[in-house]
């Protein structure tokens, strides 16, 4: 008769387990926030009513398709900004720098501001969630701006603070590729001057 020769099974060490556990839960965390979502925190208050500074906000990063984290170019195509979305983009000026504004103008739109009233092609644009602080009219472009024409892939964007928001009236167009997503929920909300929770603003979704 033949003997049989035990097989020894090898167990992982809990070191291992650990770390392979861990490992996969930063790939896994890494590949979310690049391509599906992430959090954002709202540091000024460009976009009064609609984010008020210490606002914790969710951007969906598939929401205008797949793109390489490296250059901004769409792998995957799902959709492109529309008119009154509220994006978060890298800033043109400063690419290190992330803005969030609301999509004015899309390619070929032409835009023109007047008075504070804003003009897509020839038509009044009508934003509820746009607010004018200061009654003061100014000359600059904050208030009266010439007609412009939004070039390919790219869009107009200003802050829902028409007064106090530094913007495509000042520096120009986003670049389709520099948009890292559409912002879509608040999920936490800081008052820093009364130092509390802003309770009734947490699951709200961005308008």
């Amino acid at each position: 008769m033949f003997k049989k020769t035990p097989v020894k099974t090898v167990e992982k060490s809990v070191v291992r387990e650990y770390a392979e556990a861990i490992i996969i839960a930063l790939l896994l965390a890494f590949f979310i926030r690049t391509f599906v979502v992430q959090a954002f925190k709202i540091p000024s208050g460009s976009m009064i009513p609609t984010l008020l500074i210490g606002d914790h906000i969710l951007v969906n990063k598939f929401g205008y398709g797949v793109k390489n984290p490296l250059n901004g170019a769409t792998w995957f195509a799902v959709g492109d900004p529309q008119r009154h979305d509220v994006i978060v983009f890298k800033y043109p000026e400063n690419p290190s720098q992330d803005f969030i504004k609301r999509v004015v103008g899309v390619a070929g739109d032409r835009i023109e501001i007047v008075g504070k009233k804003v003009f897509v092609n020839g038509e009044t644009f009508v934003e509820p969630n746009a607010v004018n602080l200061d009654t003061e009219v100014l000359p600059s472009p904050r208030d009266n701006m010439a007609p412009i024409t939004v070039p390919p892939d790219s869009v107009f964007v200003m802050g829902d603070n028409r007064d106090n928001s530094h913007d495509s009236r000042f520096w120009g167009f986003v670049d389709l590729r520099a948009i890292r997503g559409k912002a879509f929920m608040l999920y936490w909300s800081w008052d820093s001057e009364n130092f509390t929770v802003r309770w009734n603003r947490l699951g709200k979704i961005i308008p």
